[in-house]
């Protein structure tokens, strides 16, 4: 990766977390009104109007204020831009918890460097509001904080005490596959916790709320914004070969507990899990 050019962190990261912010609440105040207007993947991986109108709201507002920024977005085209800048967006990460009125969901907004592929890209700025009306930042050097109180993760249990979240994909037969590798790691780990929204259990890995975290087959606006959120809060956040998360596995955790973790995973079949 060629370096990366400067830029203005703290504009960037004041820009993510009002867009963040103001979405966020217009989704919360929305909620009684969503209904499903698509599937994607599989008739379980919904789409609601909410989402869309979230998604053309962050699309018209980084067009009013950074108009020369790329966009990639979850529910819509990309725009390649001219900055060197791209923003990369989920309107409604969790759109199912959404729609059943469970608060773990959450608007994700991340500004990045470099191509819109996860291993290529240097992640900028990140902000995640989330359904409780949290809102969860980081810059990059700059730390990151939950609502304006600064997070920070040195320590963490051994592998046999650690509070692992995960999540699944909507297409039966990959699901089937990485439910097996939960089973695994259940034997190995003090539990699991399946939230529901990729982004909000960086931001809670981040906080110490779980131990740690790990996931097949997220798409980079699912983390983007999470990843360097749980970075600047002090955590690891690589891939089964240590190198950058991507869209194959993203794996959170202390540093010194990172590789216990993931061989453990391996042990359990994650290395040869996604294709």
């Amino acid at each position: 990766m060629t370096e990366t050019p400067a830029y203005d962190i703290d504009v960037l990261l004041d820009i993510a977390r009002t867009l963040a912010r103001e979405t966020g609440e217009q989704v919360v105040a929305s909620l009684r009104e969503a209904k499903v207007s698509a599937t994607k993947s599989s008739a379980e991986d919904v789409v609601t109007q909410n989402d869309l109108a979230a998604e053309r709201h962050l699309r018209s507002r980084i067009a009013q204020l950074r108009p020369h920024d790329g966009i990639l977005g979850e529910e819509g085209e990309d725009v390649v831009g001219t900055s060197g800048v791209t923003w990369v967006l989920d309107p409604i990460d969790g759109t199912v918890n959404y729609l059943y009125g469970l608060p773990h969901y959450g608007v994700s907004v991340a500004a990045v460097a470099g191509p819109p592929r996860a291993s290529e890209w240097t992640a900028l700025v990140g902000a995640v509001y989330d359904g409780s009306g949290v809102l969860w930042s980081a810059g990059r050097t700059k730390g990151a904080t939950r609502d304006d109180v600064r997070l920070a993760r040195t320590t963490g249990p051994d592998v046999a005490g650690t509070l692992l979240a995960t999540g699944f994909q909507y297409v039966a037969e990959r699901r089937v596959r990485q439910g097996e590798i939960a089973t695994r790691m259940l034997a190995q780990v003090r539990d699991i916790r399946r939230l529901g929204a990729a982004s909000v259990d960086l931001c809670l890995a981040a906080a110490g709320h779980v131990d740690a975290y790990y996931e097949h087959g997220l798409n980079a606006w699912d983390f983007a914004a999470g990843a360097l959120i749980a970075t600047e809060a002090g955590l690891t956040v690589a891939g089964i070969d240590g190198g950058p998360a991507d869209e194959r596995l993203v794996i959170a955790a202390v540093p010194g507990a990172w590789e216990a973790l993931r061989d453990a995973l391996i042990e359990a079949g994650a290395e040869h899990s996604w294709s």
